[in-house]
């Protein structure tokens, strides 16, 4: 039993109209799913991801708009890394990001990769790597503003800061089967160390990096931040048995949560920062054609019932891109 990388990371917004318009026109991302928070329906859940939304590719977000700025510190995810093809496809994004006025760092090489970090409008730090053309990438839209050769093709990794490695490192080796791999001096500041982290067959898409520091003030996730990171295991079977061996360990977790698009349990590692396991499907095709997802709003089943109030308390936001 092995989990065999990122699922989604999930991230708060403010702003959807904008929100979309970025992840979309900006990014080259397809919003495969256009629905609502299930535990909060009065906001929406957006979903971007590769061509058929596959597990390992989704950035989604919950639309918040009365929720506080983020701060970054111990107890937050500081950083959504995603993987592009090429040396090549960084240098095509540097000119893309500075055309788009969109604050960057240029790139630069750290744990020998090359990389840029930028920020979303929001203030959401991402960073693009560079893969090398590793396997696993997802499938490439059509319809993306991105040349297919330049398009993002995942996750590649998140960054979790904490006070204290130990507790979380032993969260992440014992409980969940991570390997450590190495560690390198923080970006942000050379004091501190990060942590690698991978499982599964390694490489893009099942990196965890951990930054810790006791000087670390405590974070506080808002608009401009990340909720929640999920890990993605295969099949029902597997995912039962990942909730045991996690109450086992002695950490507080949800009952299974079937989500229809896929089915989750979440509980907090020590450092604070809430995880998530999801199944690989049944997938974002369950209840729309591939060739139309995320133009309407989508409803799970347990929620049709309601959606003429749900849809009259959502305000409407524009979901096509731009080619």
């Amino acid at each position: 039993m092995q989990l065999t990388g990122l699922h989604h990371v999930t991230a708060i917004t403010g702003r959807a109209a904008e929100n979309v318009a970025f992840y979309t026109q900006v990014l080259g991302l397809r919003l495969v799913k256009k629905t609502v928070n299930q535990d909060d329906v009065s906001a929406y859940h957006l979903f971007y991801a590769d061509a058929v939304g596959s597990p390992g590719t989704d950035v989604t977000f919950f639309d918040w708009p009365r929720v506080v700025q983020n701060r970054y510190g111990a107890g937050s995810i500081a950083e959504i890394a995603l993987r592009v093809p090429s040396r090549g496809a960084l240098d095509w994004w540097l000119q893309r990001l500075t055309e788009a006025g969109v604050n960057h760092e240029g790139i630069s090489e750290e744990a020998e990769r090359a990389l840029i970090r930028f920020s979303d409008p929001e203030g959401q730090a991402l960073a693009l790597v560079n893969d090398n053309g590793a396997p696993e990438g997802g499938i490439p839209w059509e319809r993306s503003p991105v040349p297919e050769d330049r398009q993002i093709r995942g996750l590649n990794s998140v960054k979790l800061m904490v006070q204290i490695l130990e507790p979380t490192a032993r969260v992440l080796t014992e409980v969940m089967g991570f390997r450590q791999t190495h560690t390198a001096p923080s970006s942000s500041n050379p004091a501190r160390q990060v942590a690698f982290f991978e499982t599964g067959p390694g490489g893009p898409g099942s990196e965890v990096q951990v930054e810790a520091g006791p000087e670390l003030p405590r974070g506080r996730v808002g608009r401009g931040g990340v909720h929640h990171v999920a890990f993605r295991t295969p099949n029902d079977t597997e995912h039962a048995q990942w909730r045991q061996r996690i109450a086992e360990a002695g950490l507080q977790v949800t009952d299974i949560i079937d989500r229809y698009y896929f089915k989750s349990i979440y509980f907090r590692e020590p450092g604070g920062i809430l995880f998530e396991i999801a199944t690989y499907g049944p997938g974002f095709s369950t209840d729309e054609d591939v060739e139309h997802l995320g133009e309407q709003l989508a409803l799970p089943p347990f929620l049709e019932p309601y959606r003429e109030q749900i849809e009259a308390q959502l305000h409407p936001i524009e979901t096509e891109p731009v080619p």
